[in-house]
């Protein structure tokens, strides 16, 4: 169900979001396929970027509306086919992982067709990296699917192997200064000039 916002008082316009639109993480947003009318609405995020996960181009009024916000489209082509059905490639779900984990493409939009399936999976995949226990990953998925969930996307997002995000999230994270404002950098592993002894993690 689409929720209709209250009119902007700038422009007489009112705010629809697109369907299925809903907030993952503080900057990363999910939804089903934006639309003309749901441009008002979009602008209001302030979005840097967009993952796309479907394989067909992208609509040239969405692209006129992309650049005009500056905003980056990342599209990674995923099949949605269910007769044969289609399976999630990990390799293609990892790089679209990648991007959304950089916190340089924040705020960031996912979706596909109808922000269901294959937005599901990459938002569960992210949840495996978050170490949201399993059981909630999955009740999350089937939440946002509705009735149309589909089981080889929970044995996906089960089996999925976040070891191999282990590089990405080493070169690409926050750090804080100590000192004045609290600002956020992202620092890379090239600049560490030793390498540190296996530790606990920290958060």
């Amino acid at each position: 169900m689409c929720l209709i916002m209250e009119t902007d008082d700038h422009n007489g316009d009112v705010l629809a979001p697109p369907s299925n639109f809903s907030m993952v993480e503080d900057g990363i947003y999910r939804s089903g396929f934006p639309r003309p009318e749901n441009f008002s609405f979009l602008k209001t995020l302030n979005l840097r970027s967009i993952i796309y996960l479907c394989p067909e181009p992208y609509p040239e009024e969405n692209l006129k509306f992309l650049e005009a916000n500056n905003i980056k489209l990342y599209q990674f082509g995923i099949e949605g086919k269910t007769d044969p059905p289609t399976p999630m490639p990990k390799d293609t779900v990892l790089d679209a992982l990648k991007v959304l984990v950089d916190v340089r493409n924040h705020p960031i939009l996912i979706h596909c067709k109808r922000g269901k399936h294959r937005t599901g999976c990459l938002v569960g995949c992210l949840r495996k990296v978050q170490s949201w226990c399993l059981s909630s990953v999955l009740e999350e998925y089937q939440k946002n699917a509705g009735l149309k969930w589909r089981q080889r996307d929970l044995n996906f997002i089960e089996t999925f192997d976040i070891v191999s995000l282990r590089q990405c999230l080493l070169s690409i994270m926050y750090q804080y200064h100590g000192y004045g404002f609290k600002r956020r950098r992202l620092a890379y592993e090239e600049e560490n000039v030793q390498t540190p002894k296996p530790q606990a993690a920290r958060v």
